[in-house]
């Protein structure tokens, strides 16, 4: 099956919202429950239909969508955003390599699914807490560690550091979905005008 660049910037956009949240609750200790409830979604959307399906729809996507358009305008307000997005595509790269990582993260992403289920919400503190645990457990033990900056008050507390973990597996499942969309660096160098005009086509 192939896929284009219009599914790719889907994937693209998912790891942009999941890290622009990932910045603004260590910086503020909040963050926007909307977003973070398609992160844990898409997670937990193994084996979803189409790339728009992993986040429910398009429309799910659009906060990052326009987050990509903006700095691909030159337009982007926070330097360290595209920094952590580069660290984790080098880290799922990575990942995938790992058998028994990826296994342990599969057959955890299944066990915090059915208790989301329980839950009625998969951005419940349990579920970010189990996520974010799945992460620290196994992605994270990888190389390069992805380190995240923010105000030491907010990045003291244990629940804030669970849904920065959530949140970056989240990312890290996107920049898989884009590698399996084809998705390359050079997408960045080559193709960004594609890309923009993809993002243009689907954000108004």
């Amino acid at each position: 099956m192939s896929f284009s660049i219009d599914d790719r910037v889907l994937a693209v956009a998912g790891i942009a919202q999941a890290l622009q949240q990932v910045r603004r609750i260590a910086e503020t200790g909040h963050s926007d429950n909307a977003i973070v409830r398609t992160a844990m979604d898409s997670v937990m959307r193994i084996d979803a239909a189409s790339p728009a399906a992993v986040y429910g729809s398009v429309t799910q996507v659009e906060p990052g969508l326009r987050l990509v358009r903006d700095y691909f305008r030159n337009q982007g307000k926070d330097d360290l955003l595209p920094r952590l997005a580069l660290s984790v595509m080098q880290l799922e790269r990575r990942f995938v390599r790992e058998d028994a990582a990826v296994d342990k993260v599969t057959a955890g992403i299944r066990r915090t699914a059915d208790r989301a289920l329980e839950l009625g919400d998969s951005s419940h503190p349990d579920v970010l807490m189990a996520m974010g645990t799945l992460y620290a457990d196994t992605i994270s033990q990888l190389k390069p560690r992805i380190m995240v900056q923010g105000n030491p008050h907010y990045l003291g507390q244990a629940a804030v550091v669970s849904e920065i973990r959530a949140l970056l597996l989240a990312a890290v499942r996107s920049a898989v979905l884009w590698r399996q969309l084809g998705g390359t660096y050079w997408d960045f160098l080559f193709s960004r005008r594609s890309m923009l005009e993809a993002i243009e086509r689907r954000v108004r």
